[in-house]
């Protein structure tokens, strides 16, 4: 198996134009090396000998056009514009991108637009830990082959710092290729001037012969790098750190996070809430398992301690009585010499737990009773049910799930894996005094449960000729690294793995190096047992289960936890299946659903800076308005300001942007109070405000259901009909006039083109003296053309023909025709992107103007029996319609456009049936696939019958539909139209719109 790369991926792109369109106007250069000396001048007395290591990128920006670039991406990407900005201390930019979104393959992929545009080769990925550094290490040679296709085999090398191969970084400084070099921040953070503390320095901080007595660190500062933080959050917090990542001297530093602590020069967000509503990542579902009617121990679990103030408090969950007598599990907060009895409401079994000491020394905390044994440190409790029966509950739901899911997702060539995270190796694996491996009770539980699972006569399809009383053992194993030092017995003990030194990397390799067999059949292993300590670093596509058996308090985080397993799927060619209906993460809590969603909840918060239910000034910013027909723009910051003080005069949202009920209610109602000289934008508007209103949507697995077919309509003549006219596929070609495209394109270029030289910026001050001290005020400014010829010029034609696919003739004719060519030798890069934009622009307007589909025959088409073989989830209350004239007998919808069409198509006399087309329902386009929304049948007058194919589109859309999307339904009318099936095809908002189509 290879998985395989999308390179056509929007989002990704988007996150990496946003980077590179930074250095707008930076012209393409050639980097020129000099070998390094033997030995330094100074060092060896001999006159005029070359000191330079090699010279690599080279910037030639100023600071302006810079902060002007940034403004310009954070305008049109929604975020909040960057008031000031200067190099003094260094470039610094940031991306977050949620976990599972691909945001190693983007940093990878900006190098290599960085190189192709601008001449950059130098690049540094600075990781936090030895499993980061081996998942990058495992992205670049699983990317490699890729790369090579997308950037026509362009040269690079890529390597992993290694201090003993110090060659590796002579190279990277004197190669003319593209080089990047992926190092672990421990590896160069220690760096002393004290000569007497030389030796304890990184050997990357120290002169050696190898290096011609030359720091191998001089080497890389020497080439200007572009530096990549992978996980900033874990690398450069501390003053240290900072100081290590300015040893480099980077050109600029981009730090990549979906958490950052940190936040410079925001260029691109795609946040959890972005990536769950564009089903970037997996839907998550938590199933959590609760002890009911369990009160018949005196349960108390210690949850916090608080010394702050006096008195010294502590925060405890009990079991209380309630008025009603009924029992409820309850935190309350207690302090020395409280009695639980009282605080329960009476309950005898608290009898003699009164509260003794409190201790809150950090790592230490615990509480203590008069006149009970008990010690509770937090996160421990008494009088729960058996600890190691709730484990094996989880073990036994989680490996349920699994063969659940395995049945569904194996005839698409997907194989499931499921994760188990543990605080204690021990539990899992232990060794005996001669070494020799033995299993822990976790290992042992998950053998019974699985022997116990397969023998349920619904998996059998899924263990044909297997031996059911051995299959367990080869199915389950654990990663973890082991200390083999031995205690004072002699016995060796087992180590915890926390993933961040050498002596851990081993533990890792198979993880990092093995994913495609992982990923493949032909490997057994399936569940996954793993070190809770396991962070960032490692996730696998394929992780559909996640189960907690932590027994101590530290808990890994929520996001930390999910995020192994947010990445989409992927089958047994490598090629990624999207879908909720496939991609669903389920999280075996140890907790309450409603618990870990609002803990998630409050750790995106926190971490991610993201403020639900609150209007920020710059929301509104890049809502596109429609300026003509083939022409937008953005609404702009002062607008979206604007917008925000009528909200908050109005009462929709408090001084802090926090909504209001009285918002909610108005856009419920379709009420919503908007000024006058905004009202043309008030679908846009009021789609912006609902998505900052609305919650995160995790999901109860309870509430989990598959939805069935309904017979009566499925088998009905009438559907049989309907689905006879739209069932067959199509083939397409472009057409369009060539003289026109080049007329359009040279009009465009000859009005539009605006490409300056280079400018040098002079300033004069007028310098005073008095006994004040030197004063010094500008008096003059002035700009002046840098009129360098010293650039080579870039292979024009060949760089167009690669960015817009056209033949060199038809790009020369363009070219030509617009009597701009003199501006390419002022400023090359500029120019090329400017005319690249223009030609792309056009092009896509006469490929939706010139397609023409073609059915391709009686043969070609989508079987109705696909709906009988297609298996589909929704969520009760959450996203499931009950339906009577629906070929299912529910819908699951998308959004709130979709609810309200169904619930119209169900009240409506007029409407027969209809169908929401399954994903499997594609429209191929120039663009990619497509997947309209519903087929309708109407009946007039009892009579007439009527065959609709009907995309939804919400109001967001209603002004200004994105290119993409705009081009992909146009092509949806052409297919239809070409099946010449009476079919129409129809795009509406709401369901009397459409409705209005054929009264």
């Amino acid at each position: 198996m290879k998985i395989q790369f999308d390179p056509n991926l929007e989002y990704q792109r988007q996150a990496i134009e946003s980077v590179v369109d930074v250095f707008e106007g930076q012209e393409t250069c050639q980097t020129n090396f000099t070998v390094a000396p033997l030995q330094y001048a100074e060092q060896q007395s001999i006159p005029g000998m070359e000191t330079n290591l090699g010279i690599g990128n080279r910037l030639m920006l100023l600071d302006e056009d810079i902060h002007n670039n940034i403004r310009k991406i954070q305008l049109r990407n929604g975020l909040a514009p960057s008031e000031s900005f200067s190099s003094k201390d260094g470039i610094h930019l940031t991306v977050e991108m949620e976990t599972g979104t691909g945001k190693t393959y983007v940093y990878l992929r900006t190098i290599f637009e960085m190189n192709r545009k601008y001449g950059f080769t130098k690049f540094i990925i600075v990781v936090p830990s030895v499993a980061i550094k081996e998942g990058v290490h495992k992205s670049l040679r699983m990317t490699s082959t890729h790369f090579k296709e997308l950037y026509e085999n362009t040269n690079f090398d890529y390597f992993v710092y290694d201090s003993s191969k110090l060659s590796d970084v002579r190279n990277f400084a004197t190669s003319p290729d593209i080089q990047i070099m992926v190092i672990n921040i421990d590896a160069f953070r220690k760096s002393f001037t004290d000569p007497s503390k030389a030796d304890k320095a990184n050997i990357i901080h120290r002169a050696h012969d190898r290096m011609s007595g030359i720091k191998p660190i001089e080497f890389i500062q020497d080439t200007n790098p572009i530096v990549i933080v992978d996980e900033p959050q874990s690398v450069d917090t501390t003053d240290k750190s900072k100081e290590a990542i300015a040893s480099l001297n980077p050109m600029c530093t981009l730090r990549y996070s979906a958490t950052h602590v940190e936040k410079h020069h925001m260029l691109y967000k795609l946040d959890s809430v972005d990536a769950y509503e564009q089903k970037l990542v997996k839907q998550i579902e938590v199933a959590g398992i609760e002890v009911q009617d369990g009160h018949n121990k005196a349960y108390i679990k210690l949850l916090s301690v608080n010394n702050k103030k006096s008195p010294i408090t502590a925060k405890v969950e009990i079991d209380s009585r309630l008025r009603s007598g009924s029992i409820k599990r309850k935190a309350i907060t207690v302090k020395s010499g409280d009695d639980l009895l009282e605080k329960s409401g009476g309950r005898d079994i608290y009898d003699g737990y009164i509260i003794d000491d409190i201790y809150c020394e950090k790592g230490n905390e615990y509480i203590s009773f008069t006149s009970k044994s008990d010690i509770l440190k937090i996160g421990q409790a008494v009088g729960e049910v058996d600890p190691d029966e709730f484990k094996r509950i989880q073990i036994r739901k989680t490996i349920e799930e699994h063969l659940d899911k395995e049945m569904r997702l194996r005839p698409l060539g997907i194989k499931v894996l499921s994760l188990f995270f543990i605080d204690k190796v021990a539990n899992y694996r232990s060794y005996d005094e001669n070494g020799n491996p033995q299993k822990g009770k976790f290992a042992l539980m998950f053998e019974e449960e699985y022997q116990r699972a397969i023998k349920k006569p619904k998996y059998q399809s899924l263990f044909e000729g297997a031996d059911l009383e051995t299959v367990a053992e080869g199915v389950h194993n654990g990663y973890f690294a082991v200390d083999k030092k031995k205690d004072a017995k002699g016995n060796e003990m087992m180590k915890d793995a926390s993933g961040k030194t050498a002596a851990d990397e081993g533990a890792y390799n198979l993880i990092m190096k093995d994913k495609e067999r992982l990923l493949s059949f032909d490997s057994k292993l399936k569940f996954i047992f793993s070190h809770s300590a396991l962070k960032e670093g490692w996730d696998n596509p394929n992780v559909f289960q996640i189960c907690t058996l932590n027994e101590s308090s530290s808990v890994i985080k929520k996001r930390q936890e999910i995020g192994r397993g947010l990445r989409i799927c992927v089958n047994q060619e490598g090629e990624r299946v999207h879908g909720f209906d496939v991609n669903t993460l389920t999280v075996m809590a140890n907790e309450s659903y409603e618990d870990f969603a609002e803990k998630l909840q409050k750790e995106i918060e926190e971490e991610e800076g993201i403020k639900f239910g609150v209007v920020e000034e710059h929301l509104f910013a890049n809502i596109v308005i429609p300026v003509d027909e083939h022409n937008s723009e953005y609404l702009g910051v002062e607008a979206s300001q604007k917008l925000w003080e009528h909200f908050n005069a109005a009462g929709y949202i408090n001084k802090k942007g926090k909504v209001q009920d009285l918002l909610k209610n108005d856009l419920q109602s379709g009420e919503l109070n908007i000024p006058d000289e905004f009202k043309a934008h008030t679908p846009q508007i009021a789609a912006v405000l609902k998505k900052v209103a609305g919650n995160l949507n995790i999901k109860n697995r309870d509430d989990k259901k598959k939805v069935t077919l309904n017979k009566a309509v499925y088998l009905s003549p009438e559907f049989k009909e309907l689905w006879e006219r739209i069932k067959y596929k199509t083939t397409f070609r472009v057409d369009f006039n060539v003289d026109a495209l080049v007329q359009k394109c040279a009009d465009e270029i000859k009005a539009n083109l605006q490409v300056g030289k280079a400018r040098f910026i002079y300033r004069k001050a007028k310098a005073e003296i008095d006994r004040g001290g030197v004063h010094a005020e500008q008096v003059q400014e002035t700009a002046s053309v840098y009129d360098s010829r010293a650039f080579q010029l870039p292979d024009l034609i060949t760089y167009l023909q690669n960015e817009t696919n056209l033949t060199r003739r038809t790009i020369v004719r363009i070219l030509s025709d617009s009597g701009r060519l003199e501006s390419f030798k002022n400023n090359p890069q500029k120019f090329i992107e400017q005319v690249t934009a223009i030609i792309q622009k056009q092009m896509r307007l006469f490929i939706v103007k010139g397609i023409k589909y073609q059915k391709i025959g009686d043969e070609h088409y989508y079987s109705q029996e696909l709906f009988d073989d297609n298996e589909l989830f929704g969520y009760l209350h959450k996203n499931m319609l009950a339906t009577q004239k629906s070929v299912f007998d529910h819908v699951v919808y998308d959004s709130d456009v979709e609810l309200e069409f169904a619930r119209s198509f169900e009240q409506s006399d007029d409407i027969k049936l209809y169908a929401k087309l399954p994903d499997w329902f594609k429209i191929d386009t120039p663009l990619g696939t497509y997947n309209p929304d519903w087929a309708v049948l109407i009946e007039v007058d009892g009579k007439d019958k009527l065959y609709f194919v009907v995309e939804t589109k919400g109001s967001l859309f209603t002004d200004a539909l994105r290119p993409m999307e705009k081009a992909k339904i146009d092509c949806g009318k052409a297919h239809f139209k070409a099946l010449g099936n009476d079919v129409d095809f129809k795009v509406a908002n709401d369901f009397n719109e459409f409705s209005g189509e054929y009264v």
